[in-house]
């Protein structure tokens, strides 16, 4: 098995990279300045956010490969399993590299915020693909954090430090928003495929085997993280992922009640729910009344 190496503090990254450390918990790399990696896995104790200025070789991820072209962002959260491969520099050999340690937001606004900040959890083909203009707000978010780290240390600087790395990340919820948008046509299939999972699940008896269809399910099936696909639903349908399962289920339910020679908590079981009550109380929540009392209205 190929020995993955962990780097969990900046100190370690920053001599890998053959720069000085300028604050324990944070670094910003130009990376046209720094030492190539070599072709090794690696799981990060910190976060990293990475500019690509050239197109220069893929990083892979698992099996498949980061969608991370020139102009483009990725980001890396404490845990998770980069893998450099021969002739690939990490992040790339002309750019920027961000990297924090968790500790670095204890008390922090940022730091209760985080979770807001989804696209740490993306994964494959969900990098942030930037427009020129937006190459040069995220490159000025860089410079203005690696100012503060030429600064000496003193009381404002951590909270200095995060509000300029809240200001980049808050910066990347406007651009993702943007690319939505612009990839309207591939969201609309991937939503596509979506209802199409949903309905091939509820047609076919799997729902009494393996219980009701989750949003990390649904995310593997489509070959997407739950975090992205769970942001690109939100997106484009307003409602979050959960609750696009729960409608299907509701009208799924809504059909079967026709069928009066089965009984609500048939019904129930067959639909991928443990307890007949938890069927009715979802019913009860979606329609305003329960599934006996709409089956007799019909």
């Amino acid at each position: 098995m190929e020995e993955i190496i962990r780097i969990d503090s900046i100190a370690h990254y920053t001599a890998m990279r053959g720069v000085p450390t300028k604050h324990p918990l944070v670094a910003v790399i130009d990376l046209s300045q720094a030492h190539p990696m070599p072709a090794q896995s690696f799981q990060f104790g910190l976060y990293a956010v990475g500019l690509k200025e050239l197109n220069h070789g893929q990083l892979r991820y698992g099996r498949s490969y980061y969608d991370y072209q020139e102009g483009s962002l990725i980001f890396i959260a404490p845990g998770q399993v980069v893998e450099v491969q021969p002739g690939v520099e990490l992040f790339a050999p002309k750019g920027w590299v961000l990297l924090f340690h968790p500790d670095l937001l204890l008390g922090t606004p940022l730091g209760k915020r985080l979770p807001v900040y989804s696209f740490f959890s993306y994964e494959v083909n969900e990098a942030l693909h930037l427009a020129e203009k937006e190459k040069a707000i995220v490159t000025d978010c860089f410079t203005k954090i690696e100012y503060e780290l030429e600064q000496s240390i003193d009381k404002h600087s951590k909270g200095l430090i995060a509000a300029n790395i809240e200001l980049l990340l808050q910066y990347c919820l406007r651009f993702y928003d943007r690319q939505f948008i612009t990839r309207d046509t591939a969201n609309r299939g991937i939503l596509e495929r979506f209802e199409s999972l949903l309905r091939d699940y509820f047609s076919a008896d799997k729902p009494q085997h393996e219980g009701l269809p989750s949003v990390a399910y649904c995310a593997e099936a489509l070959h997407l993280s739950p975090n992205y696909f769970g942001d690109l639903v939100k997106k484009e349908t307003g409602r979050s992922a959960q609750e696009y399962i729960q409608a299907k289920v509701i009208e799924v339910a809504k059909e079967r009640l026709f069928d009066r020679h089965k009984s609500a908590s048939e019904i129930a079981y067959e639909l991928g729910f443990r307890y007949p009550q938890h069927f009715t109380r979802l019913f009860k929540q979606r329609t305003g009344t329960t599934p006996n009392d709409y089956r007799l209205r019909k």
